[in-house]
């Protein structure tokens, strides 16, 4: 979408949205004021596309290497000690200081390695007797110039140009007017000499990438897009780059890669032109063969104005709202041409069989009564979807007692408080955690059904089938399926009086042997089911893989 300001902004949230959920990135023709770029952009963390504005710039016609500015450049600041990137992937420039080392050199070294390439594209020849003079300064094949490139070298450094040794090449640069106030530190010099690529990577700070001569294509992702592109351990050197090539990636190892360019957007930067990349936003460039671009960095307004004395909090806060999104794409409602009904009839008898205890002969009479005019009246009142319900859950218990092998578990016992411990402590009940509805008959039921039928359904359970009851709950119930029945706790508690919510928990949990043990039940395995969202989190967006719930360090 191409801008141009006329007094009054577009706002960004006005654009049409693009295939990965986020507005287009805005175009403007002219550069915005300060007080324009700062409402209209900078506030809303969303890249921007300024076109020309640069290209007042002394340094595009005095820089241009197709306009003798490579002779320039050597006269200008030949003598210059600079430190090259020199890199093992090359034409990838990976951030990882495993993937290239610095070279130290003087900075007309560089641009005879600009001009050597220059000549073998013009004419085919190789190197020539003077540029090799240079092989001594690089390792391996440094007659290579594709392997060198000069990144994120200072030339203003925030009052501290006396540290800079390329300050003289600052004289040909202004400071765009749309960062008018900014304290920017530093601004820095990138020079390639073959084509070269960037790995996809974040920065901490705001930027603004102006491109002097040659082009780049900048592709970008928003900090949302991190699970897809699975970002470096937050421990580690290259914390702030991704670890898959987005070419071609191996989905066998990188299964998630395969929506990362669906998530992206791309733009393309010529001499003159500028892109602002937020805090945060990860992004790839390409740079053509003896292209030349400065940045210019400065920290945002959220991180300069957060209080260090609240990181902890907001590190809490933000890990929080992560996992509940996490559990939030578990427990989303299926659709209803999803559920399954393999359950057409009840077995009465050989339910009721399977409960023992003084409860038995009732249980049998109750099961049979269901669905007859005779005894109709000794369930509730029931909805035909809950009353379709409570057979399943039925069934479900049934089918599970004689899969397993026994029916000792639909005594009158309850596990002991070493064996829920020994849960909460077990690895096991972590697999599948995070299983889909579709997935969890028991967990697929209790969605389904709206909360003021599920308390019905429990409630006739609890009254006449406590063993049942106390077997889905304390044997069957997953982890996925305990987050469902907590969530659908808050919702019958919301509908509820204070008098009524009372009496349905004393009913429901009056059922077991050992209410405390039902309840630790619930919660331990509600708890299983957030720390596998929490396990997914570091894993999306830290880069960090664990495997236990308590690790002492």
């Amino acid at each position: 979408m191409v801008l141009s300001f006329d007094g009054s902004p577009p706002s960004i949230g006005m654009n049409m949205p693009t295939g990965c959920g986020f507005p287009t990135i805005q175009t403007f023709e002219r550069a915005p004021s300060a007080a324009e770029f700062e409402s209209c952009v900078e506030l809303a963390n969303f890249p921007a596309v300024f076109r020309g504005c640069a290209s007042d710039w002394e340094a595009c016609s005095k820089w241009n290497p197709f306009s003798n500015g490579l002779d320039y450049l050597e006269e200008r600041a030949g003598s210059v000690e600079v430190e090259a990137m020199l890199s093992r992937t090359a034409p990838i420039f990976n951030g990882d200081i495993r993937s290239h080392e610095r070279v130290s050199m003087p900075f007309s070294d560089f641009v005879r390695l600009c001009k050597q390439h220059m000549r073998s594209k013009e004419n085919g020849s190789g190197v020539d007797a003077k540029s090799a003079s240079l092989t001594p300064l690089l390792p391996q094949d440094p007659t290579t110039p594709g392997q060198i490139y000069l990144a994120q070298f200072p030339i203003l450094n925030d009052g501290k140009e006396e540290k800079v040794q390329l300050k003289i090449l600052s004289q040909d640069i202004q400071t765009p007017s749309l960062l008018e106030g900014k304290s920017l530190s530093p601004i820095n010099f990138w020079m390639n000499s073959a084509q070269a690529r960037s790995s996809t990577h974040y920065d901490p700070h705001h930027n603004l990438l102006c491109v002097v001569s040659g082009c780049k294509k900048v592709v970008l992702w928003p900090p949302s897009a991190s699970p897809s592109l699975y970002p470096m351990p937050i421990y580690g050197e290259a914390s702030n780059h991704s670890s898959v090539g987005l070419d071609n990636p191996k989905l066998s190892d990188y299964p998630r890669a395969e929506h990362s360019l669906k998530q992206s957007q791309e733009v393309t930067l010529k001499a003159g032109d500028a892109v602002f990349i937020p805090e945060g936003w990860f992004h790839q460039v390409d740079s053509d063969e003896l292209t030349i671009a400065v940045n210019f960095w400065w920290q945002s307004n959220i991180m300069s104005n957060m209080p260090e004395h609240m990181d902890s909090y907001y590190l809490r806060r933000i890990t929080r709202r992560l996992i509940d999104k996490e559990m939030s794409l578990v427990v989303s409602r299926p659709s209803l041409t999803d559920l399954k009904q393999p359950y057409d009839h009840l077995d009465q008898c050989k339910i009721g069989q399977s409960e023992g205890g003084d409860d038995n002969s009732r249980n049998k009479s109750i099961e049979k009564g269901i669905g007859t005019s005779r005894e109709k009246t000794l369930l509730p009142e029931l909805d035909p979807s809950a009353s379709h319900a409570l057979h399943d859950l039925i069934s479900l218990v049934h089918d599970h007692v004689n899969a397993v092998g026994t029916s000792r578990e639909l005594q009158h016992t309850s596990p002991r408080s070493s064996d829920i411990a020994s849960e909460r402590d077990s690895s096991k009940i972590l697999v599948n955690a995070l299983s889909c509805l579709e997935d969890d008959r028991v967990a697929h039921m209790l969605w389904n059904l709206e909360a003021s039928k599920l308390r019905d359904v429990l409630l006739a359970m609890a009254r006449y089938f406590p063993r049942t009851l106390e077997a889905l709950i304390l044997h069957m119930l997953s982890p996925v399926a305990a987050e469902v029945l907590t969530q659908k706790f808050d919702e019958i508690d919301q509908q509820s009086g204070e008098e009524d919510r009372s009496q349905f928990y004393q009913e429901f949990y009056g059922a077991f042997d050992d209410e405390s043990a039902a309840m630790d039940i619930i919660l331990t395995r509600k708890e299983t089911f957030a720390f596998q969202a929490f396990k997914n989190v570091l894993d999306k967006y830290l880069g960090v893989h664990i495997t236990s719930p308590t690790t002492n360090l």
